[in-house]
């Protein structure tokens, strides 16, 4: 005769969850996966309501309503208002700079590689959430020293440093012929921070091609490209 299973492996065989055609049921998120969703969340949210009320009207309780957590939660991942918004700007517009600084050396022309560079941070910022955070920069640094220093250190300096190397490989190559340029890198990359501005203030007025715009100035600068 089959002997009857056992009340205790009746109930071990019970509590095995069961499996979806053959297939085993997929493992329950970790605590540091968990955290590192909330973390995102947070994050999220946080971008949001900065661009929606600005730096200094922006609560915590208002971020942590919108993320989905308890404002207690937010201390776990951040110490502060300020904490939060660099590390906003770590996430979504230092990798952009950092890419000028991790471009290889050119094999064609040193505009073409700025060509390529401006243009893709122009397709990457205007009319997007980081040009928003620009524009919030631009906005409210004057009254939050702390904030517009963290800016300088994380993206301007990175951004005007990448600059002032391709100006004086241009002008070591011959292909820049005014030499000063290298001291005013800004010039450079006015036309960015030009469509920036200009798309939320003047854009419903006269909308602006920037990549035309991009291009224009930098036919001032390396003269104009020779048609065939």
């Amino acid at each position: 005769m089959t002997k009857k299973p056992t009340k205790a492996a009746a109930a071990k065989a019970a509590s095995r969850k069961p499996e979806a055609d053959g297939e085993a049921a997929a493992p329950a998120p970790s605590r540091a996966t968990r955290a590192a969703e909330r973390r995102d969340a947070i994050v999220e949210a946080a971008m949001e309501e900065f661009i929606a009320r600005g730096f200094a009207a922006t609560r915590l309780d208002d971020i942590a309503k919108r993320a989905g957590v308890a404002k207690g939660t937010i201390y776990l991942h951040f110490k502060d208002k300020e904490s939060m918004f660099e590390e906003l700007v770590r996430t979504v517009i230092v990798p952009v700079v950092a890419r000028l600084n991790a471009l290889p050396p050119p094999t064609g022309s040193v505009r073409d590689l700025i060509e390529t560079f401006a243009g893709n941070f122009l397709k990457e910022v205007i009319g997007t959430r980081r040009g928003d955070l620009v524009r919030l920069i631009v906005a409210e640094g004057p009254r939050f020293p702390s904030v517009a220093d963290f800016y300088y250190r994380e993206v301007v300096s990175r951004g005007i440093a990448g600059m002032r190397a391709l100006i004086e490989l241009g002008v070591a190559r011959g292909e820049i012929h005014q030499k000063n340029l290298a001291r005013y890198p800004q010039i450079l990359i006015a036309p960015a921070m030009i469509a920036v501005i200009w798309q939320s203030l003047f854009a419903r007025h006269a909308p602006l091609d920037a990549q035309d715009m991009l291009r224009v100035h930098l036919d001032l600068i390396f003269g104009e490209r020779r048609t065939t």
